[in-house]
């Protein structure tokens, strides 16, 4: 069965329009999800769509609100979201170039695959696949998609490109409340030096068939048993937290830690290259203190 694109329209490049269909790059077989259930008679919980004091809402009496004031909406029709005009419905005009490694990771969204429409949009399609590949750039554009305006980074990927949606600056949290009752004390060099040596020798390039969703196979492997059982499973209770000990004993348990990860590393196998920083760790340049 062919996939079906969620979105089709065309990218324009200044006076270039190129027909391109788009398709999710991600699936959601990797997530566990559950069913509400109701304990007594095993079947599953539906909910009802209520008006507060009043029974529940058919389907066709629902409409979409905008909220103006607290409890105060403006009823919008479908119709009227339609009529809306944007040029980014069934165009996504790419109207800046930026390094390929500019955009922070915190703004990235989705991913998706942008393939051209049919044999015609081949040509202009390569063109802007090798342009961007041969230049290490990214484009930039809006697009509308299920009802949303999407800020959208272009990119090659392969032999197609890859876009991905990008959060707006005013949806990114600002970090400083969060990060300000950090201690600003300086990083112990003996410290630093053993915690770098050992991030060298697990440098490796980055496969990510390497990485295995535990977490689904003990769920499903949990469901599996259950269904041969029939039974319950008894949920073992968490451990305490362990205690927290004073500042000094901590530096001594972080240091003998990272030695001893040190050590385990170097008996491990794997992919793993060979490296030439082997052996005693290079201390850190020391700071200048304010």
């Amino acid at each position: 069965m062919a996939r079906r694109p969620i979105w089709k329209g065309q990218i324009r490049l200044s006076l270039v329009s190129i027909p391109v269909e788009i398709f999710p790059a991600t699936s959601s077989t990797g997530t566990v999800s559950f069913h509400q259930i109701d304990r007594k008679s095993g079947q599953r919980i539906h909910y009802d769509k209520v008006v507060e004091g009043h029974k529940p809402v058919s389907p066709e009496d629902i409409v979409r609100g905008f909220e103006v004031k607290k409890d105060q909406y403006v009823i919008l029709t479908d119709e009227e979201l339609d009529a809306v005009k944007l040029e980014t419905k069934k165009t996504l005009e790419l109207v800046q170039f930026v390094e390929a490694t500019e955009i922070p990771p915190l703004y990235f969204d989705k991913p998706y695959y942008v393939v051209p429409q049919d044999e015609l949009a081949e040509d202009a399609f390569r063109v802007l696949r090798d342009a961007l590949k041969e230049g290490g750039k990214t484009g930039l554009g809006q697009m509308t998609m299920r009802g949303k305006e999407y800020l959208a980074a272009v990119r090659p990927y392969g032999t197609g490109l890859l876009l991905e949606t990008l959060h707006y600056a005013d949806e990114i949290r600002k970090a400083d409340e969060l990060f300000e009752d950090i201690a600003k004390g300086e990083t112990d060099d003996d410290l630093l030096a053993v915690a770098q040596e050992l991030i060298e020798r697990k440098t490796h390039p980055f496969k990510a068939g390497a990485f295995k969703n535990h977490y689904l196979a003990a769920v499903k492997a949990l469901v599996e048993e259950k269904r041969r059982k029939h039974g319950e499973v008894e949920i073992e209770d968490e451990p305490d937290e362990a205690p927290k000990g004073n500042a000094k004993s901590n530096v001594v348990d972080l240091m003998a830690s990272l030695k001893k990860s040190l050590e385990s590393s170097r008996g491990e196998g794997g992919t793993a290259p060979a490296r030439k920083s082997a052996g005693k760790a290079k201390p850190a340049p020391k700071r200048k203190r304010a």
